[in-house]
């Protein structure tokens, strides 16, 4: 069984599903007060929570499962001049009404959080950093009363080459809290750490890995598809998660990183198959997908529609779960 999902903005709701409104810091400093300095963090932060409730039950409507919460949904919480301004208690029933929303429909959602959090930084202050603005997820599936968050993030930079960089991760998340290790999802990159790479690392840490088919046809030393699946699915052996993918298609090229605006079709059908193959303990395949089109939840649906076109025998169990 595999649910799909997208990637935090439901296009098809326009305004009503944007859930990232920001506050730049030049123009909070350009505010009088401190009250007006409040008033602004708390009206964008409601309108951000209210448009995270449409999206959420935009999803539940059309039987979404599977959804990644944006990073940007708190302004300025975790800007080093800014901080923690009061939102968890502010805003608790707002969070509440959310998390409510998300357990009735037994919906999975993470986060994704940005690529300047860095574990194996050999800067000092980027590694604290990290940890800060790693709580703030925390903070968030807290809130929401959803103990199955996960977050996803990459190994990072390797300063001294990969081994020194693979185990500089280990050695600084010995120092994180536990309630951010055991939220951790690894994800192979683009450029530098590949499938592999990855695979050693989880079973050193005990984590879970996201595959990235995208990143994996750009970054990967040979290593066959069906082997690499199979690794990723391994290590969700004991999780309270089940595993999940991403897939993209490139914009220009087959080994253009940036992202296209929709997925390519025969390509989604060939890792289906493979996946499809793949032996595991249970009597079915299952997993979730991320689909990281630029047209988000249209891209999802198109490549449904083009899934049902194309493969008219696969069996659909509702508009996004599909029986492989």
């Amino acid at each position: 069984m595999v649910r799909f999902g997208y990637v935090a903005i439901p296009l098809e709701l326009g305004d009503k599903g944007k859930t990232s409104g920001t506050v730049t810091y030049k123009n909070y400093e350009k505010m009088q007060n401190a009250d007006e300095k409040m008033n602004k963090l708390k009206a964008v932060t409601l309108k951000n929570l209210d448009n995270l409730g449409n999206a959420i039950n935009y999803n539940i409507e059309n039987e979404i499962h599977f959804y990644r919460i944006t990073s940007a949904l708190i302004p300025l919480v975790t800007h080093p001049n800014v901080g923690y301004w009061g939102h968890r208690e502010i805003f608790k029933k707002n969070f509440q009404y959310i998390g409510r929303l998300i357990e009735k429909s037994n919906m999975r959602v993470d986060t994704h959080p940005d690529q300047f959090n860095v574990i194996n930084s050999t800067n000092e202050e980027v590694v604290k950093n990290t940890v800060i603005n790693l709580m703030e997820h925390v903070n968030l599936f807290e809130d929401l009363n959803y103990d199955k968050g996960m977050m996803v993030i990459h190994v990072g930079g390797a300063a001294g080459g990969k081994e020194e960089g693979l185990q500089r991760f280990i050695d600084n998340l010995k120092s994180y809290p536990e309630s951010i290790k055991e939220r951790l999802i690894i994800e192979n990159d683009d450029k530098i750490y590949n499938s592999l790479d990855v695979l050693k690392l989880c079973s050193e840490i005990n984590a879970p890995m996201v595959l990235d088919v995208h990143h994996y046809m750009c970054n990967n030393c040979g290593e066959d598809l069906s082997e690499v699946v199979a690794g990723c699915f391994a290590t969700y052996k004991g999780k309270k998660v089940i595993p999940k993918i991403h897939f993209s298609s490139p914009k220009d090229g087959e080994c253009d990183r940036k992202h296209a605006d929709y997925i390519n079709v025969d390509d989604f059908i060939s890792f289906l198959k493979v996946a499809k193959g793949i032996e595991t303990d249970d009597k079915e395949i299952e997993f979730d997908i991320m689909i990281e089109a630029k047209k988000k939840d249209i891209a999802m649906f198109k490549l449904i529609d083009d899934i049902k076109s194309f493969k008219p025998e696969y069996l659909w169990i509702d508009k996004t779960t599909l029986r492989v």
